[in-house]
């Protein structure tokens, strides 16, 4: 990583899985680094599914060291408990970059979707098809749509 560059992670959190992605900016070049997911067992308790993403999360950006996270803020859904749990996830993923002192930004779904598709209410597979589908990567998708928002300064 060149000095003047930033490295940016960008997270899309989820209870069973947690997208990231990590790209570097510099100037007005972007540079993917990597991207993936944070899994956590469905089967098991929900402590210990939000300690799986949150200790997932904190070694990525460790390993990674961005200084900079960008993360999709919650939308309420009718079911209360589905919102609720997924704000727990949310919580892990504002705690880890938190936990390590990087910038965080936080963005609406629909921003995200805009920025990428041209619409905010664009599905999965079109965020894919334009970020490269064919990777198995919905959420990390997302989370690097998310990454490159935040590197746009947007």
């Amino acid at each position: 990583m060149h000095a003047s560059a930033i490295r940016i992670i960008g997270i899309d959190p989820g209870l069973r899985r947690t997208g990231w992605g990590i790209v570097e900016a510099e100037g007005a070049r972007l540079s993917y680094v990597a991207s993936g997911q944070v899994a956590s067992e469905s089967d098991a308790q929900l402590a210990y599914r939000l300690r799986a993403l949150y200790e997932g999360l904190l070694g990525i950006i460790i390993s990674y060291a961005p200084q900079e996270a960008a993360i999709e803020e919650t939308f309420v859904s009718k079911d209360a408990r589905a919102t609720l749990k997924l704000g727990f996830a949310r919580g892990m993923a504002l705690l880890a970059p938190a936990r390590q002192g990087l910038a965080i930004a936080e963005y609406p779904p629909n921003v995200i979707k805009k920025t990428v598709t041209g619409t905010g209410h664009a599905e999965k597979r079109q965020i894919q098809a334009i970020e490269g589908a064919g990777r198995g990567r919905d959420q990390g998708e997302e989370a690097r749509a998310r990454r490159l928002r935040e590197a746009e300064g947007a």
